[in-house]
C-alpha cells in the first residue's frame, strides 16, 4: 500500500483517482489547490504526490519546485495536453514523470509502481558504492551531491538518475529505451521523450559547451554514450 497525495482541483476527477488507487489498495489524500498540495507533499510525508498541472492559484510547475526545495518525494504531474512544453517543463521542474489526462486507471497504476520502481533502483545503487565518477565528474552515492571540477552541481531527480546510469555503463552506447528502463524503471509505461528532455537539461548543466557536447555524446542511430 502506498499513501498518495493527489492534488487536483477538479472535485468529479479528484474522487474517480480516490476511487480508482483506493480499491486497488493505496491511501489517498486529495487537495484541491496548489498550495495546500505544496503543504501537505511536505508534512503529511506521501509516498507519491500525482500533481495537476492547471490548478486555480499556483501551476503545478511552481508547485513541484516548491516542493523540491523540501523534498525528493516523487512527483508524477497530470496534465491535459500531450506537448513537448508541458514535458518539459514538468521534468525541468523536478518531476519524475507526466500523464496525460484522461488515464485508465490500470496505466495510472502501472506509472506509479514504474515511478516507485526507478526510486528503488536508485537505492540499491547507493548501497553498492560510494562514488561513481568519470574524468572531474562525480556523484557521491551516499549524499548525491555532484561536482565536476570540484564545483557543485544542482540536478533534478531527473538528471540525476540517467547520470548514475550512464556513469556506471560509461563508455557504452545505450539506447534510449535502455535509459528509460534503467533510470525510470519501465521503459513499457513510460514515454522516450523523458529521455530526450532529461539528455537536453543534463547537458546544460555538465558540458562546457552544450551545443557540443564532449561528455554525453549522442551516437546517431543508437542512442547516447558517457565518455
Amino acid at each position: 500500500m502506498l499513501k498518495i497525495l493527489v492534488v487536483e482541483d477538479n472535485p468529479e476527477l479528484a474522487q474517480a483517482y480516490r476511487l480508482a488507487l483506493s480499491q486497488r489498495g493505496h491511501e489517498v489524500q486529495i487537495e484541491g489547490t496548489g498550495a495546500g498540495g505544496a503543504r501537505a507533499a511536505i508534512q503529511e510525508e506521501p509516498d507519491i504526490v500525482l500533481l495537476d498541472l492547471m490548478l486555480p492559484d499556483i501551476d503545478g510547475f511552481s508547485v513541484c519546485r516548491h516542493i523540491r526545495q523540501e523534498s525528493d518525494v516523487p512527483i508524477i504531474m497530470l496534465t491535459a495536453r500531450d506537448d513537448d512544453g508541458d514535458v518539459i517543463g514538468g521534468l525541468d521542474s523536478g518531476a519524475d514523470d507526466y500523464v496525460v489526462k484522461p488515464v485508465s486507471p490500470g496505466v495510472l497504476e502501472a506509472r506509479i509502481r514504474a515511478v516507485m520502481r526507478s526510486r528503488q533502483v536508485g537505492q540499491a545503487t547507493e548501497d553498492t558504492a560510494s562514488v561513481l565518477a568519470y574524468g572531474d565528474l562525480s556523484v557521491d552515492l551516499g549524499s548525491l551531491v555532484v561536482t565536476r571540477g570540484g564545483e557543485e552541481l544542482e540536478l533534478s531527480p531527473n538528471e540525476l538518475r540517467l547520470l548514475m546510469v550512464l556513469l556506471e555503463h560509461q563508455g557504452q552506447v545505450l539506447s534510449r529505451e535502455q535509459l528509460l528502463a534503467r533510470a525510470w524503471g519501465s521503459a513499457a509505461s513510460l514515454d522516450l521523450r523523458l529521455v530526450n528532455a532529461a539528455v537536453q537539461r543534463l547537458r546544460l548543466k555538465i558540458e562546457e559547451d552544450p551545443a557540443d557536447p564532449q561528455l554525453l555524446r549522442t551516437v546517431r542511430g543508437f542512442g547516447y554514450r558517457l565518455g
